[in-house]
């Protein structure tokens, strides 16, 4: 039988390991270490290879685990089908959770998905029997939930194909979200590459009381930090107010770390934790990292003195923490609840709330579920009920069945609440909502990560506010954004009345969790009996063709695609909703490609002038599909952090398929422009960001010294301009020499298949 669980023998021969690899590294250091720094290093595949310099070294490391969510996992499990490996090399496990639409309620919606979906759910139940892989079934619950519940240990490295894979931070495990193809080389048995982050320390003193919520802490990091200001870092807490909150809101808050861009975020093992791993069946997991402290915590020095082991520190005082709303449309826009009337009135927000959601993989454990509950039972004491409509999302069937079991799902059901099927729903725009036209200004407040436009709901209209699970009850209640719940009264059924700050909620149930395996299915004793079947005609999978390698004339005058302005998350580069049903077929999910992305010279969203014809106002991805079939390699400039947010390498593999040579943008964030290194396109960055506005409508560029690519060359850009002028600009990048064997071969997947002559004996469908 194929090793899926964290077994109690694994997770020791893991810290074996690290002891052996911990000590070649203290004796080249010298020094204290971080807990970061203990587990990056501790995973190295050679502890003395030649350098470790944070921020400029590339790190080559031995995760322990890979997990993998159903929209990522197709194009993952497609891309192992094609580096021809019999097994995956570590244990792995695949989620079903994104493919599931919130419409009536758990039941129904559970129902339809399985029948809209069975195609795919069926190829990643074979694909995993057959692989070796655990597949947990639609409506076990969302990745992140159950791999705190079951797989996440103290110490460890794993890697996930979904952006908030940091949640099993909240476990002392360095989890970090990447693109399929970084998993792939994991699961194929190589060592993954990445660049060495920086550590920034958060220190937390205080407890936190009243309405304050772990949710808080994180909405406070990324006002202070910015989207983009964990790049290439890692955020880990430490301090006194560490020690003071629960495992799950632990997880909440290195979770969200995601929406800083941090490689991950990481807390301590301690107490909290200790008592989380013993009532979710794994004390001897516990055991094992509480014998060893100096494996699972910093070294006492880092906590006594952190400016000299971190690059920032950061201090929050968790007493005078006061609750928070971020938002719209950005998570680091972030204001105190007692400020949001003064923000409608400046800014003039919808004031009228339209839906209220709780749950997401951010929020969705006992504790967070049954603060919600608290203040349910308030209104309920007060003949009150929801505003507006409510939608609840546990986070798994475990929290499904234990907080139905403790009565927290009837308080909530008695306020006016549609419970939801265990699973991300209207989080990742899996949401069909019928009430609100596309186009139609409206306010939602929820307990999710992102706001982006349109990300819940495919509205760019709809403006998402985002806080902690009591804090989403109180706004519900009350349907206006300008209400304060620290202070403003509700009407009742005696007269006005006033929310009191919830109770203290248990982290664990007093009765226990009630464990809950429901929905997963082992890997086959028989794997090689296992056939794994892509039908021709479907429209939902499609057999990968590996990249052919780019030439010399390639990069000569290529077509200005284009040009992207402000924000060009992963949402807007290839958006989700409608299209997550063509996560597993590259050609059909090329068609949306850029449609949410706003073209910097016409405001348009998804629209661009074809410079073969001259036609204007044309959806992006015909015109790419026009310059492919022209024969035409093209480039696309963008903005600041371009391609932040999800872990989506779609929004990679689309523009590559279509005939991407290379991204110029301003800043890049880390998971995409990993994700476009291992896809074979170039992702090259302005030496001076000013020249972004040198960049014309019209435009063609000739990258002119690609054959003499290597690391820390500048890379020369010739700007064709349409009345015949020309300008050059100079390009920066971070490919090191593996990275640019993966460009000169085509994609990484490509010079893996090339070195080890790999063959699938599948015949992929033409390109």
């Amino acid at each position: 039988m194929h090793l899926i669980d964290s077994t109690p023998e694994y997770v020791l021969s893991i810290y074996e390991q690290m002891e052996r690899r911990l000590a070649t590294v203290r004796r080249r250091l010298n020094r204290p270490l971080t807990l970061s720094e203990k587990i990056m290093l501790g995973h190295l595949d050679d502890p003395g290879c030649k350098d470790l310099e944070p921020g400029r070294s590339y790190l080559m490391l031995r995760p322990d685990r890979v997990a993998m969510q159903d929209a990522t996992a197709q194009m993952a499990l497609l891309q192992f089908v094609q580096a021809g490996r019999k097994r995956v090399a570590v244990p792995t496990t695949v989620h079903c959770d994104h493919l599931i639409q919130a419409r009536a309620g758990a039941s129904s919606d559970l129902t339809a998905a399985l029948q809209e979906n069975r195609e795919v759910f069926e190829f990643l139940r074979s694909a995993s029997a057959k692989f070796g892989i655990g597949f947990w079934q639609p409506g076990a619950g969302i990745i992140h939930q159950v791999v705190l519940e079951n797989y996440a240990f103290p110490g460890g490295l794993m890697l996930g194909t979904d952006s908030h894979t940091p949640n099993a931070g909240g476990l002392a495990m360095a989890a970090v979200g990447v693109g399929g193809a970084d998993a792939v080389d994991v699961m194929a048995g190589f060592p993954w590459e990445v660049l060495y982050p920086t550590i920034v320390g958060v220190h937390l003193k205080g407890e936190m009381s009243g309405w304050t919520a772990p949710k808080d802490v994180i909405l406070k990091v990324l006002g202070i930090l910015t989207v983009k200001g964990g790049t290439n870092r890692i955020i880990e807490y430490f301090g006194p107010g560490a020690r003071a909150i629960s495992c799950t809101g632990k997880g909440t808050i290195t979770n969200m770390g995601a929406e800083l861009g941090a490689t991950t975020s990481v807390f301590p093992f301690d107490a909290k934790m200790d008592a989380y791993l013993r009532a979710t069946d794994r004390a001897a997991l516990a055991d094992l990292a509480k014998a060893r402290p100096h494996l699972v915590t910093a070294d006492a020095e880092v906590e006594a003195n952190p400016e000299r082991f971190f690059e920032k520190v950061i201090e929050i005082d968790l007493s005078r923490l006061e609750p928070h709303l971020v938002g719209p449309h950005t998570p680091d826009l972030a204001r105190p609840v007692s400020e949001m009337a003064g923000a409608v009135s400046e800014h003039d927000y919808p004031d009228a709330i339209s839906v209220a959601l709780v749950g997401s993989c951010t929020n969705s454990s006992y504790e967070d579920i049954s603060r919600a509950a608290d203040v349910a039972l308030q209104a309920r004491e007060h003949g009150a009920k929801m505003a507006v409509p409510l939608l609840v999302t546990p986070g798994s069937n475990q929290i499904f069945e234990t907080i139905k079991r403790d009565r927290q799902m009837a308080a909530l059901e008695s306020v006016g609440a549609t419970v939801l099927a265990n699973a991300c729903g209207p989080c990742i725009g899996q949401w069909r909502r019928d009430e609100i036209k596309k186009g139609q200004r409206n306010t939602i407040v929820t307990s999710f990560n992102r706001n982006f436009p349109g990300r819940n709901d495919a509205n760019p209209e709809t403006l998402a506010f985002m806080g902690s699970p009591e804090i989403t009850m109180a706004y519900g209640l009350s349907g206006r954004l300008s209400f304060n719940p620290l202070a403003d009264t509700l009407p009742g059924k005696d007269g006005p009345w006033t929310l009191r700050p919830p109770k203290k909620a248990p982290e664990i149930p007093e009765r226990g969790f009630v464990r809950s395996r429901e929905g997963f299915v082992p890997p086959s004793d028989d794997p090689d009996r296992i056939e794994l079947k892509v039908a021709k005609d479907s429209e939902r999978l499609q057999l990968l063709q590996a990249f052919d390698p780019m030439v010399d004339a390639d990069f000569v005058e290529m077509p200005l695609l284009f040009k992207t302005k402000g924000k060009t998350t992963t949402d807007h580069i290839s958006p989700a909703g409608f299209w997550l049903r063509f996560r597993g077929h590259l050609d059909r999910i090329s068609d949306n490609m850029f449609l949410g992305a706003v073209n910097a010279f016409t405001g348009e969203r998804g629209r661009t002038t074809n410079l073969l014809t001259g036609e204007r106002g044309v959806e992006v991805p015909k015109v790419a599909r026009a310059y492919k079939a022209a024969g035409k390699k093209w480039v696309v400039v963008g903005d600041e952090n371009y391609g932040e947010g999800s872990s989506r390498e779609h929004a990679a593999m689309s523009p590559r398929y279509l005939g991407c040579a290379a991204i110029l943008a301003r800043s890049f964030a880390r998971i995409h422009e990993s994700n476009l290194k291992k896809q074979g396109v170039l992702p090259l960055g302005f030496a001076d960001p000013a020249d972004y506005d040198r960049v014309r409508e019209g435009d063609r560029v000739t990258l002119s010294n690609l054959s003499d690519l290597a690391p820390g060359v500048p890379v020369t850009a010739i700007l064709h301009h349409a009345d015949g002028s020309v300008e050059t600009i100079t390009l920066k990048h971070t490919l090191n020499n593996e990275q640019i064997a993966w460009f000169r071969a085509g994609s990484a997947l490509s010079l893996l298949r090339r070195q080890d002559g790999a063959g699938t004996g599948l015949v992929p469908p033409p390109a």
